[in-house]
């Protein structure tokens, strides 16, 4: 087991405690019932997404509260979508509107209430054109694109899928689907965050069925899968989706992210708070049933 995970789900789920003032005792049970869980399932491969779903429903069921971010889901739409004409005009006018679009959606990748640490959306997006993602496989993803029958664009957080948006816009391709989390988890995006920025007018939006932090195939939906299994390519946005498809090496698979741990820094041979563009059909890393516990 990770060290670095597991104190960062207890970071999460502490703040979460306290910001739902949930009462001590009910606070400790919860605590103490996680761990046992984490101890059970030391053997048995439990992923980091799996881990953080049963927390959340946890504190869900404390708090009697079923988003437990919807406030910060909220906040981000808003303000991305302020940015949207500014930040669209900034990628019609570059001299490679793809290569644009492509930096602000990995920038709006830092928008993440999982990882502890804070997190600056504005410097991110003022960073977005000039910083060089440490592994870079854009080109490949543009010159898979152009051939591809079906695209499947898995997303990640609320507020972040405007400049999604953005990029879908950019590629064009007229049989691409946005997988949105099947249910409330963390500030992913869900079905209501996508309508909310307008995806549903440009991209054909589809729930995955399940409401991990990730995209955990077995779990997922039969008509999710039925639409993975037929894409030709996919993106999939943000480390969360990394962790849940590390091993499908037998689809195209392009992740956008930002590195934001020890752990797939480690993985990706990268550092944290770098930008990374990866082919997994051309970056070989370690096999691993996702990132495990």
């Amino acid at each position: 087991m990770h060290t670095e995970c597991f104190d960062c789900f207890l970071l999460q789920a502490n703040k979460l405690l306290a910001k739902y003032h949930i009462r001590n005792d009910l606070a400790k049970e919860i605590i103490m019932r996680f761990r046992l869980f984490i101890d059970d399932h030391k053997d048995n491969n439990l992923s980091a997404p799996e881990a953080s779903c049963l927390l959340h429903r946890l504190i869900r069921k404390a708090s009697r509260i079923e988003d437990l971010y919807k406030k910060e889901k909220k906040e981000y739409n808003k303000l991305l979508l302020a940015l949207e004409e500014d930040i669209r005009d900034i990628i019609s006018k570059s001299d490679n509107p793809f290569q644009t679009a492509l930096r602000y959606a990995l920038a709006g990748n830092i928008i993440d209430f999982g990882p502890p640490k804070q997190f600056d959306i504005y410097r991110a997006l003022s960073l977005a054109v000039s910083k060089d993602p440490a592994i870079d496989h854009s080109r490949l993803l543009a010159g898979v694109l152009q051939n591809a029958s079906t695209v499947l664009y898995l997303g990640d957080n609320a507020g972040e899928i405007l400049l999604d948006k953005l990029l879908i816009e950019i590629i064009g391709h007229p049989n691409l689907y946005f997988a949105v989390r099947g249910g409330n988890i963390i500030n992913d995006v869900t079905l209501e965050d996508a309508k909310i920025v307008g995806l549903t007018k440009i991209a054909k939006v589809i729930s995955n069925g399940y409401n991990a932090p990730s995209t955990l195939i077995n779990r997922c939906s039969t008509a999710f899968q039925e639409i993975y299994r037929k894409a030709d390519v996919i993106i999939s946005k943000g480390q969360g989706n990394l962790e849940g498809l590390l091993d499908e090496v037998h689809k195209k698979i392009f992740f956008l992210l930002m590195i934001k741990c020890k752990v797939m820094a480690e993985i990706t041979g990268t550092r944290e708070g770098d930008a990374v563009i990866l082919y997994n059909q051309k970056m070989s890393l370690p096999k691993r049933k996702g990132i495990r516990l």
